[in-house]
């Protein structure tokens, strides 16, 4: 297939699953299809590019939110004919952590990429980004280990390989990790003005806020009438030992009060479990965001990062508009994703 063939083809996907289309994305194609200039065939494509001469082993791909990073390599990781893994970035930490903890008294990490390669030649990560110092501190040997097993890794972030972790605790424990990632990857930036998640939804169709009476009423009204004929009851939650209960459950539809649920120390993986239980999940009381409470923005975050891997639909209430919750200077990068996500999370679209 032709390069002209190979763009044609994407263009078509987007049109196919009603996505928006950028000449920038278009050239992310391009700029890879020229790169890599030996495929016989679009098929093929990207496991050639992974067989190049060069030494790279990964693609990072990274840009602002909504500009399509994901639908562009999920495009090519479709058209992979080899064994693959697709995984957000939280849930591949969650993994490796927990098979490091099952096996103490082994070389836990070498054996985690042993099993990992013979799941799949490549591995796809999306939403890659560190916040803690415990995977700062493992991730330069993670990913050494996975190049010198030659598994094949894409990436997508909001971030630059170079910004990563920008002033976390012991920045030092996280340098071997900058290095080889530049080493093994080729980074490229997809660079677009609008967010297509805003301009494909306008409105926050489930987002009201100030908090009053008249919010108050427009959140339960809505409530109320999708979980007409649904029981109440407790769900409880378990993870490694510790325990959640989600007091408002009506089968499968969750509301929380927003101290109940990130007021509490609790992290991705206790997210994923809710979330695992949930297809419609309604938050009252978002506060605005300072660095009084702060804790509690990171765990909104990370939370509202699940939520919009799994589709899930949602209703807020909130001290004030979206655009003005934060208030705080560390999040705002990681908050403008936030921003973007609830936008479509609470949009007509989704329900």
């Amino acid at each position: 297939m032709q390069i002209e063939d190979i763009k044609k083809t994407f263009l078509n996907y987007c049109l196919d699953n009603k996505f928006q289309k950028n000449t920038n994305q278009v050239k992310i194609i391009d700029e890879l299809i020229q790169f890599y200039n030996k495929e016989k065939s679009f098929k093929n494509f990207f496991i050639n590019l992974f067989s190049n001469q060069s030494n790279k082993l990964s693609f990072y791909l990274y840009g602002d939110v909504g500009v399509g990073k994901t639908m562009i390599l999920n495009f090519f990781y479709r058209h992979l004919n080899t064994k693959k893994k697709r995984m957000h970035f939280n849930e591949f930490m969650i993994n490796f952590h927990d098979f490091c903890h099952a096996h103490k008294n082994e070389d836990s990490l070498e054996n985690f990429v042993k099993n990992l390669k013979k799941d799949c030649k490549t591995l796809y990560l999306d939403e890659f980004q560190v916040t803690n110092i415990v995977d700062a501190m493992i991730l330069g040997r993670l990913f050494k280990s996975m190049f010198r097993e030659n598994i094949h890794i894409l990436i997508t972030s909001n971030t630059k390989i170079d910004e990563l972790y920008k002033d976390g605790l012991q920045k030092e424990q996280f340098l071997p990790f900058i290095k080889i990632i530049k080493k093994y990857s080729i980074e490229m930036e997809l660079n677009i003005d609008e967010d297509y998640r805003k301009l494909s939804v306008n409105t926050l169709d489930r987002f009201f806020y100030p908090s009053n009476e008249e919010s108050t009423f427009k959140f339960n009204q809505i409530f109320r009438k999708i979980t007409k004929y649904k029981k109440l009851s407790i769900k409880t939650v378990f993870v490694k030992g510790r325990e959640y209960k989600i007091t408002n459950y009506h089968e499968k539809i969750a509301k929380f009060e927003f101290n109940n649920l990130f007021k509490l120390n609790l992290g991705a993986e206790d997210f994923i479990q809710i979330a695992h239980y949930c297809n419609f999940i309604a938050i009252k009381n978002v506060p605005i965001f300072t660095k009084e409470n702060i804790n509690k923005q990171q765990r909104f975050i990370i939370f509202i990062d699940i939520i919009y891997e799994k589709k899930i639909p949602m209703m807020l209430t909130s001290q004030t508009s979206l655009e003005n919750l934060d208030q705080s200077i560390n999040l705002k990068k990681p908050f403008k994703r936030t921003i973007s996500r609830i936008y479509e999370l609470t949009s007509k679209n989704l329900l």
